[in-house]
């Protein structure tokens, strides 16, 4: 996995703080994981009424084919990272909002 550079001012003018970056950065990227290990859960599922069968290599062979697919994906954090650059994520900062009467 290449390691890539990140431009942290380009992050900080998105929302104005590298600090409060982050923070959505990680709510988001907990978003998606959240995702992804619930469609990974799912996938699995299948299999578990074929106790008598899960010793068959094919059963065994397709289980494993998921869980790979599943940890060659890109990891959250990136998902997040695109997100924030594509200007996909939406936040907010309820300590700026105006209470309307």
């Amino acid at each position: 996995m290449p390691i890539q550079t990140i431009d942290v001012d380009k992050l900080s003018d998105k929302v104005g703080s590298i600090y409060e970056s982050v923070v959505i950065l990680g709510k988001r990227a907990r978003q998606i994981s959240t995702k992804m290990k619930a469609d990974l859960d799912e996938k699995l599922s299948y299999y578990e009424g074929f106790e008598s069968e899960l010793e068959d290599p094919r059963f065994q062979d397709e289980q494993t084919k998921i869980s790979l697919e599943h940890e060659t994906k890109p990891k959250p954090t990136e998902f997040a990272i695109r997100e924030m650059f594509n200007d996909e994520i939406y936040y907010r900062d309820p300590s700026v909002e105006e209470i309307e009467e």
